[in-house]
């Protein structure tokens, strides 16, 4: 079978892009509500809760995309007991959560900047890796339904370096030295990265951190909390299509239009589910006010950053100890606010209110 023309990596950004009318349109839409949900995030009270609770919401769905599939039970229960023996997707979805995490943070402890050298740090922490970019020949990328190759990545070392270095410039470059809106400049971003294929496994993963910390580093967004695999994972042929349609074409506008729209309906999506957390979050304080003498903001924040909670990680939040921090517990347990369960020896209680919204996110729409 004859392999395709290796697509020729373009300067940045390449020379064929415009915004059309319609990408204009899309664009002023997605930036609605992007806006939208900066602003609802900022009215949680621990900004903590929504990148430790969405990023794994986040890495869950992303990782569906690469065909690695766990249950919201099997990825709470490995949060909550990591040195436990758990499902390996669990594990390889918590690695992402925890490379995105590292790259927002020191990406803040950059200025914002988004470096070649950060990447690799990403992706050496979701692949469990001392690696870097690929040294060898990348496999060609076939057609998921056809088996065709329908795509062969750069293949020599050096001009890999070249392209990244090239991609590193202009995901850094001041703002205002592009004339094109930070949206168009995201899925330009991600089309090169996914093209230049630098990595020897995981590239897709990594591609969609980028897009996410892009967006911070831009200041549409404060924390990384756009859910946009979500998007991806349902309307995936279309974006593997659009992906090998700009190679061969040139032509970006439906590929522009694609990964704008899934900002603005994953924008609209996460801004739902963000209220809804913080509709949960007043009630249960309402509740703990009233009903509870140990009521402290801290001890509701513990309940939403871990959805399956731990003595343990109320012990070390509270600044109280063991004890105090189980009879907190139990008694929430015993009111019904909590469900208590026991794995192995130990005992993790959850917030199954929380749990059903994340659920409810996973059925189909």
């Amino acid at each position: 079978m004859a392999l395709k023309p290796t697509y020729a990596i373009p300067d940045l950004p390449p020379p064929t892009v415009t915004e059309s009318a319609r990408v204009l349109k899309a664009l002023k839409r997605a930036h609605r509500y992007l806006g939208e949900l900066k602003g609802k995030a900022s009215s949680i009270p621990n900004q903590g809760i929504l990148i430790d609770t969405l990023s794994l919401q986040e890495a869950k769905a992303s990782s569906e995309i690469e065909n690695i599939v766990t249950t919201q039970d099997e990825l709470f229960q490995f949060n909550a007991f990591p040195d436990s023996p758990n499902s390996p997707a669990a594990k390889e979805v918590s690695r992402y959560r925890d490379a995105l995490r590292h790259g927002y943070e020191q990406q803040l402890a950059l200025g914002g900047l988004l470096t070649n050298n950060l990447i690799i740090a990403m992706f050496r922490i979701l692949k469990r890796s001392q690696g870097g970019f690929r040294s060898t020949p990348g496999t060609a990328l076939l057609n998921e339904d056809t088996g065709e190759r329908v795509y062969i990545p750069p293949q020599e070392a050096p001009k890999i370096k070249v392209y990244m270095d090239r991609l590193e410039a202009f995901i850094n470059a001041p703002l205002e030295s592009c004339d094109l809106d930070p949206l168009t400049q995201m899925a330009i971003i991600h089309h090169q990265f996914e093209s230049i294929h630098p990595f020897p496994d995981g590239n897709g993963r990594i591609g969609r951190i980028i897009n996410v910390l892009f967006l911070t580093r831009c200041a549409l967004l404060d924390i990384p909390i756009l859910y946009l695999s979500r998007y991806i994972t349902q309307n995936k042929p279309e974006y593997y299509r659009l992906l090998q349609h700009v190679r061969e074409t040139g032509e970006w506008e439906g590929w522009l239009l694609y990964m704008i729209e899934g900002v603005e309906s994953t924008a609209q999506q996460t801004l739902m589910l963000v209220e809804a957390i913080r509709k949960q979050m007043a009630s249960l304080k309402r509740t703990l006010k009233t009903d509870f003498r140990f009521y402290s903001q801290d001890l509701l924040n513990n309940m939403f950053r871990h959805p399956y909670t731990r003595i343990e990680y109320v012990q070390n939040e509270l600044g109280v100890s063991r004890p105090t921090a189980a009879k907190y517990l139990d008694e929430l347990a015993a009111a019904g606010v909590l469900r208590k369960h026991r794995s192995g020896r130990n005992n993790y209680y959850i917030n199954e209110p929380l749990v059903q919204l994340f659920l409810s996110e996973d059925s189909p729409r």
